[in-house]
């Protein structure tokens, strides 16, 4: 990719700081959610939160393409890290299945998301959810000090992916895991989409390759890998207009070129 690894993070900061102004309806209908630039949707992967326990509607902006705390074990009493979250979505979540007892820290580099996420909690009348601002990169959080770490569709949009999982072995405890979910590839995405800064922060140009990303996290230390839930992701043909050719499309789709969901475990 030929964009700079600041304007990595620059642009995502700046969508996704836009984003946190609207609501999930808004984003839906907005495309991007960002003023209607009709660029892409950003809730084109998520998922239904609404029956799970600690769902608060004010916080789910559908900006996830998994539910990670569905295979994190969080247990009561438990320091759950959430690495790139947003207006607190799985934070509360997590808060539910870690109790009183436990603790939540979110982390986000947004300050639009990170105010949006404190209203929130204050709102809840939460005293064990915090957040705070920091690159994943540079996670400013102890080391051995969590139990869990959760992510929701955010590692994607990190230009260095082998620093924070180096970064996420390092704040664990021994015996410590993760639960991911985030954005693969399998075979080579078409110039137009892997070159295009807002396809980066709508998490589909800073995706890699699958087998690339399970060997990430296997070079960061971790054990007992598994990936608990796959699914496709189609990009509608009216996304793929604004990046492709008509003839690009039907190759990208005679490919068979995959864009996968996953959330993916391991262990320290």
């Amino acid at each position: 990719m030929n964009i700079h690894k600041k304007d990595i993070k620059e642009i995502v900061n700046e969508k996704y700081s836009q984003i946190a102004l609207q609501s999930k309806k808004e984003n839906e209908t907005s495309c991007c959610g960002a003023g209607g630039c009709c660029e892409i949707d950003y809730t084109i992967f998520s998922e239904n939160y609404e029956k799970l326990e600690g769902y608060n509607p004010d916080a789910d902006l559908g900006l996830g393409c998994g539910i990670p705390t569905q295979f994190a074990k969080i247990r009561k009493g438990d320091t759950v890290l959430d690495l790139g979250s947003g207006a607190g979505n799985d934070c509360f979540v997590a808060r539910a299945l870690a109790g009183e007892a436990g603790k939540v820290i979110g982390l986000d580099f947004s300050d639009t998301m990170l105010e949006k996420a404190r209203e929130n909690v204050k709102k809840l009348g939460f005293t064990n959810v915090e957040f705070i601002k920091g690159d994943i990169e540079e996670m400013p959080v102890d080391s051995d000090t969590v139990d869990v770490v959760v992510s929701n569709c955010v590692l994607n949009l990190v230009p260095d992916k082998q620093k924070a999982y180096d970064g996420i072995f390092r704040v664990l405890k021994p015996g410590g895991h993760f639960s991911i979910s985030d954005v693969v590839l399998k075979g080579a995405l078409p110039k137009g989409l892997k070159d295009d800064a807002v396809m980066y922060a709508g998490c589909v140009a800073g995706a890699i390759q699958k087998d690339e990303y399970l060997d990430i996290i296997r070079l960061s230390g971790f054990r007992n890998i598994e990936i608990n839930k796959e699914k496709e992701v189609e990009l509608p043909d009216e996304l793929l207009r604004n990046y492709l050719s008509a003839e690009e499309i039907n190759e990208f789709k005679s490919n068979k070129i995959g864009i996968f969901s996953i959330t993916v475990t391991a262990e320290k």
